[in-house]
């Protein structure tokens, strides 16, 4: 047990030692591996604050160009609803034109068929003054009875004619 008294025994020259020892291996780390590792670490956060920065400037293009993509999409809406309103008008024009063409149509056919009910009237007030005409000298030849000249006929059915056409 002696021998392992020396071992678990402190002595000033063994914390001398022990310090010395601490000492030079901090100064050795610190030399060799802390300048390194603080370098690695350096070059980490430099990549690390471009890559943020990137990211930064990336950000901020995607909402410049969002905004402009916004701007180009209400742009085109707006042309959307000019051309719409465009193309009512136009129809709502050409709907009133054919409209207005087929009123002229239908004043031309009403027209037309007046005109050719005003012949159709006059043929048949014409066929009825003919008719009565001679049906009128059927009856005066039969009161009268003796011939009539070409000359007397004529009178008399124009003179029928005038008293039946002031009769209606």
């Amino acid at each position: 047990m002696e021998q392992f008294k020396d071992l678990v025994t402190i002595t000033p020259w063994h914390m001398v030692m022990m310090l010395g020892n601490l000492l030079i291996l901090t100064l050795i780390v610190k030399k060799l591996l802390f300048e390194r590792v603080q370098k690695v670490l350096d070059e980490r956060q430099a990549r690390a604050d471009a890559m943020l920065d990137d990211a930064r400037r990336a950000k901020e293009t995607a909402e410049v160009e969002k905004a402009e993509y916004e701007s180009h999409l209400a742009t085109a809406k707006q042309e959307v609803a000019d051309m719409l309103a465009q193309a009512d008008k136009t129809a709502a024009a050409r709907s009133e034109e054919t409209l207005a063409a087929a009123r002229a149509q239908a004043a031309q056919m009403k027209q037309k068929a007046e005109a050719e009910i005003e012949q159709a009237r006059k043929k048949a007030l014409n066929d009825a003054k003919d008719e009565i005409g001679g049906m009128a000298m059927a009856i005066a030849s039969k009161v009268v009875e003796r011939e009539i000249s070409e000359a007397d006929h004529k009178a008399l059915i124009d003179s029928f004619i005038e008293n039946v056409g002031d009769a209606s």
